[in-house]
């Protein structure tokens, strides 16, 4: 292969000035034909703890085969990972925002270090999707990111499950509604093996959307992670990105403004998972691209919701595999006139030139028609008000409902929210409000699925309502706004609020307010002091001065 395909490494591996840095790379096993080749960075996100990327040290392997086979030679490093499953409702959850920033700065650095002339990252769980490819965009030599698929659905009671239903099951056990036995029999079952949690969650979100962004291969997310054909996947995958040496294309050539629309349509068509709003946001930012919150509202109003998928629907990642996979949706998109076309992909081929590639299985009821739409516009929308000036999220599908006014039952972290709903104490028509569980005042913005799974799994899904500065995992339903900005801790009016206050939610006018005047409202924050901090040195302080609102994607800056 020409020198131009070592454009980058060649200042570590070639001419006699470089003796010693080939010296060490021998000692590990490089030969001489090795490091004269082009050399291709694997990102691996792999750990023992949990499924999510379990199985990526194996997936791996199939990757560096494609990478060698097509005249490159592969070099795997890795970094952190944070299971969201694991972590939920705990202090520990704290960590799995703060990890896209670490993930996404390690592998900044190792790729800096070692001048990669290419790269592929291997990403599962939710936070390891995003900070990948927020790395890739920032080193931008060409690369991809290979998605580790999602894990099977589990068995209990002759039913498929998913974690989702784990979480429920806990308010659902609280309420007497399930027995212990029950509790313990889902949860030796719930999760099968390797893979990501498998409803159209934040993982599985994050990987429609960036196929539809065109940085991975489309049709290479959807292949779930024990699947037999996900080795040929990863294989492909070391070829491709010797094919993007080859042509010089960059992510950045393919992450543009309209890639991200693409992408955005993805999520609202399949009802994904509302934290798509901050990870975009950051992707966006690293890529160069001009991409506000308010984007995702004019999308939603035009994207027909069609996926039938988990948590607002009935299906899990599994089916739309079998359905035909993420290019039925690009082709929906498309035969809409929801795509922009003409976008590159990872592939050399445009995101059209994919969508016309789908194979749908016939009688497929996963993927809704477009004369047939679940509801006529997207997933989630973003409202704006006196709670929240500079916006929040709520996500719509799987519910009717787009209004609500109840008194406001008020905590200060998640754990009291928790203490309340299993010990009853929250009522028909109420709204719970956490704070202080933003990027800054958390810190990291820790998901809600514990509280709100325990809603649901009460009986109180439907007569609830829930506001937060935190955010939501994706398995998250019911009438639920995340990201509320700007956060109580930098003295956001909804610090303002107190038990009894009367909040109202208004889908239609995209407005979230308190029954207050703004008066009210300023001279109870002139009164406001700030909590202590939750950490004083560590990298959790650090993210805590650095990081931006979340309507600004919670990234962190110099």
């Amino acid at each position: 292969m020409s020198d131009e395909a070592k454009r980058h490494s060649g200042a570590i591996t070639d001419g006699p000035s470089r003796a010693p840095a080939r010296a060490m790379l021998k000692a590990v096993g490089f030969t001489d034909t090795d490091l004269s080749r082009p050399i291709i960075g694997i990102a691996n996100t792999w750990i023992e703890i949990g499924p999510c990327t379990y199985h990526l040290r194996e997936l791996a392997e199939y990757v560096k085969e494609g990478v060698r086979a097509a005249g490159g030679t592969p070099m795997e490093f890795n970094t952190v990972s944070i299971s969201d499953g694991i972590t939920m409702g705990s202090q520990g959850m704290k960590a799995s925002l703060v990890s896209r920033e670490v993930i996404a700065d390690s592998i900044e650095l190792v790729a800096v270090g070692n001048m990669f002339d290419g790269m592929i990252a291997l990403s599962g769980c939710d936070k390891t999707i995003p900070g990948t490819v927020m790395a890739l965009a920032r080193v931008n030599v060409p690369s991809l990111m290979l998605y580790g698929g999602s894990i099977m659905p589990g068995t209990f009671q002759q039913r498929d499950v998913t974690i989702q239903d784990m979480f429920e099951a806990v308010g659902a056990h609280a309420a007497g509604k399930m027995t212990d036995i029950e509790l313990k029999d889902m949860e030796d079952h719930a999760c099968p093996g390797a893979g990501a949690c498998g409803g159209q969650f934040t993982a599985n979100t994050m990987a429609i959307a960036f196929e539809m962004l065109g940085i991975s291969p489309i049709g290479s997310a959807s292949v779930p992670a024990t699947h037999p054909d996900k080795p040929d996947v990863a294989r492909q995958c070391g070829h491709l990105v010797m094919d993007l040496i080859r042509n010089n294309t960059s992510p950045r050539d393919i992450m543009t403004r309209n890639a991200f629309e693409n992408a955005i349509s993805a999520v609202l068509t399949t009802g994904g998972s509302t934290n798509s709003v901050l990870h975009l946001l950051a992707v966006a930012q690293e890529a160069g691209v001009d991409l506000n919150i308010e984007d995702f509202d004019w999308i939603s109003e035009k994207t027909p919701l069609l996926a039938d998928l988990k948590p607002g629907g009935r299906f899990v990642a599994n089916d739309l595999f079998e359905a035909g996979g993420n290019r039925i949706v690009a082709s929906r998109l498309l035969k809409a006139g929801l795509l922009h076309e003409n976008e590159r992909t990872v592939t050399g081929r445009t995101i059209a030139e994919e969508a016309k590639e789908a194979k749908e299985t016939p009688g497929q009821i996963v993927i809704h028609g477009l004369d047939d739409p679940i509801k006529p516009t997207g997933g989630y929308v973003i409202l704006k008000g006196n709670l929240a000036p500079e916006g929040c999220v709520l996500k719509v599908a799987g519910h009717q409902k787009t209004h609500h006014r109840g008194p406001a039952r008020v905590f200060d972290c998640e754990e009291d929210a928790m203490e309340a709903v299993l010990n009853g104490g929250i009522k028909p028509n109420d709204v719970v409000v956490i704070r202080y569980e933003g990027p800054k005042g958390g810190p990291g913005m820790r998901e809600m699925l514990a509280v709100t799974g325990a809603l649901v799994g009460a009986g109180l899904g439907d007569s609830v309502a829930l506001m937060t500065d935190g955010r939501f995992s994706g398995a998250t339903h019911g009438f639920m706004v995340g990201h509320v900005a700007p956060e109580a801790v930098v003295r956001g009016p909804i610090a303002a609020i107190v038990d009894g206050d009367m909040v109202v939610f208004d889908v239609a006018s995209r407005r979230l307010d308190v029954d207050l005047s703004d008066e009210e409202i300023a001279a109870r924050l002139e009164n406001w002091t700030a909590p202590e901090p939750s950490f004083t040195q560590g990298v959790m302080a650090k993210y805590a001065r650095l990081v931006s609102s979340a309507s600004e994607g919670a990234v962190t800056r110099a």
